[in-house]
């Protein structure tokens, strides 16, 4: 009681003195500092995992443990799901989103720390993949949650979770403008000075956040040391080009190896056959243990050496055809990598293996192009390495700015501005032709169920069918006789439409307007003689609550030009909707998405 009471008061005190535009401000960066909180104990708790063990038990005692450890930290991770949370721990970003999109923003308490208990130990015992999104979804969670607590409507929840994740993202880059393009680019939120502002605090906050623990240490440290040539842009749109059918090859492998796993209905059967997948290859490829970063800092600064010491057949690294050969399949096989870690139920996010391919990507393709020697003037490896990680980015994540503002961000300058956007737009334009939806909306877009920038859609996807469905239509059977119709339909109803419903099956036979009884409804002598199958009529159009979403519910009411439409769920007549009550309902919706000024 105290503790409501005082949120009480709080909440008085703020309706007296603060206006609601000022305390979104004050949320935001509190929003922000909560999601640089999480991702400096995610950081943390993964790093010093990964430390005391690559450190300790791999390089001290034996290489098999690069098998036994990602199978150990799954079944940790199970455990701790299964007893501690008794929740399922959905992948970060596509939860958010879902979040948003179906359940109004609103996301439950244990997502606040469900993933900072889950992913450290998926990411610090090897399971391939990063701690971007597992970050998001706790700063997301946390953002939700804060903004229940202070009574926030829909459109502000939503806009504070925006911010929770430009915060979270500017915490772990460094790069504020790239996790605000971010937050706007993959959570579709409107760019207006009302979102603007919010979202500049929450990563202002998150990054002082940020640097009060780790100081100035980026992730990758690296300074663009060589100029872009006009010369070179014929290469970095071959870039592009390259990056695009590698982000569909990402994307399918990725959607492949989840349908697989989804026929697996044990998660013990998930854990097993995903943990000895993932087991099997870090130990053959050991570059796959983890986030990968170590072996982007590497390409970076023109040492694939280092990253490839390691390798289990010993081969001579002093051979660039054999660097060119290793370093390929480590691009090819992290993603099944990644899926495999998902698949068996660990806990990450696809950003940190997206760098990481693309920076593969980028540094396979410069180091064949000097090798051959076709041209007099060798291209920036580094340049390339770089940029091809903003290539796949743009593919994978459909995120084309995020992908140039981050790599503009990450290297300090804008040298590589017009390159960046050459690789980015034309990886993007392919791959979304090939892929209408991202790795992290697929599924999503796939039911309908994705928010996008386009407002009437956006509109369409929040409305919730089932507050539309009217169900006081008196039913009739097909043997009714045209006298018991109007003594128990036609006087009863305030309707002007009856559903003619086998009684066995409850299946929708007809429908019978009103229109279609008046010019016999008077006529005594066929009252024993018409009945309801006489009658009846096919409606229009029929609307399947199991498959059809909001949008095809309009797109039937627009084909038709129908008033009202039956329903029928699980092959069962249910009810009907009305276009008025429709579009009262979008209408609704639609001030409610564009909210307060």
């Amino acid at each position: 009681m105290p503790k409501k009471t005082l949120l009480k008061q709080i909440l008085i005190w703020r309706a007296k003195h603060i206006s609601k535009r000022q305390f979104v401000y004050i949320l935001s960066i509190l929003i922000g500092f909560a999601s640089g909180m999480g991702a400096v104990i995610l950081k943390n708790l993964t790093h010093f995992i990964q430390h005391l063990l690559e450190t300790k038990l791999i390089k001290d005692y034996h290489h098999a443990f690069y098998f036994l450890f990602p199978i150990l930290g799954l079944t940790l991770v199970y455990f701790s799901i299964k007893y501690i949370i008794r929740n399922k721990v959905s992948h970060g970003i596509p939860s958010t989103l879902y979040a948003i999109s179906k359940r109004k923003g609103i996301m439950k308490r244990y997502q606040m720390f469900g993933s900072i208990l889950t992913a450290p130990l998926t990411v610090g015992f090897g399971g391939s993949v990063g701690l971007e999104g597992p970050t998001v979804a706790t700063g997301a969670a946390l953002g939700s949650n804060i903004s229940r607590m202070f009574h926030m409507n829909q459109t502000t929840r939503t806009l504070l979770i925006g911010c929770a994740a430009a915060g979270a993202m500017s915490s772990i880059f460094k790069a504020p403008i790239a996790a605000i393009i971010f937050a706007i680019e993959v959570f579709s939120l409107d760019l207006t000075i009302a979102s603007m502002l919010p979202l500049l605090l929450a990563s202002l906050s998150a990054i002082l956040t940020s640097r009060f623990f780790f100081g100035s240490d980026v992730l990758l440290p690296f300074s663009i040391e060589d100029k872009f040539y006009l010369s070179d842009a014929p290469f970095y749109i071959l870039l592009g080009i390259v990056a695009a059918f590698i982000s569909i090859y990402f994307t399918e492998v990725y959607d492949r190896i989840q349908k697989l796993f989804d026929k697996l209905n044990s998660p013990i059967k998930k854990l097993l056959v995903g943990g000895i997948g993932i087991g099997i290859l870090v130990y053959l490829i050991p570059p796959l243990y983890g986030e990968g970063f170590d072996v982007i800092n590497n390409l970076i600064v023109g040492n694939p050496e280092k990253a490839l010491t390691n390798n289990l057949f010993d081969m001579d690294l002093t051979n660039i055809w054999t660097v060119v050969f290793l370093l390929i399949g480590l691009m090819l096989f992290k993603i099944i990598a990644s899926a495999l870690t998902f698949g068996a139920g660990g806990v990450g996010g696809i950003f940190a293996p997206t760098l990481f391919m693309g920076s593969i990507m980028g540094f396979t393709m410069s180091k064949i192009i000097n090798h051959c020697g076709l041209f007099k003037t060798p291209i920036s490896e580094s340049n390339f390495t770089l940029v091809g990680m903003a290539g796949l980015l743009a593919g994978v994540l459909h995120a084309p700015l995020t992908a140039i503002f981050l790599i503009a961000e990450l290297t300090g300058g804008y040298e590589l501005f017009i390159p960046l956007m050459l690789t980015a737009t034309i990886s993007y334009s392919i791959t979304k032709y090939f892929k209408p939806h991202s790795v992290y909306n697929m599924e999503l877009g796939r039911k309908g169920e994705l928010i996008t920038h386009d407002k009437d859609h956006a509109v369409l996807t929040l409305m919730d069918i089932d507050k539309v469905i009217e169900t006081n239509f008196i039913k009739l059977s097909p043997n009714m006789t045209l006298e018991e119709i109007i003594q128990k339909a036609v006087i009863q109803s305030k309707r002007n439409i009856y559903p003619v419903i086998n009684k066995e099956s409850q299946r929708l036979e007809g429908i019978i307007l009103l229109d279609d009884l008046r010019p016999i409804m008077f006529d005594q002598s066929l009252y024993h003689h018409v009945i309801a199958s006489d009658l009846m009529q096919k409606p229009p159009e029929v609307i399947n609550l199991d498959k059809d979403k909001m949008t095809d519910i309009m797109k039937k009411f627009q084909d038709s030009s129908a008033w009202n439409l039956p329903v029928k769920k699980d092959g069962k007549y249910y009810g009907f909707i009305s276009k008025s009550k429709l579009l009262t309902a979008y209408r609704r919706q639609l001030i409610n998405l564009q909210g307060e000024s």
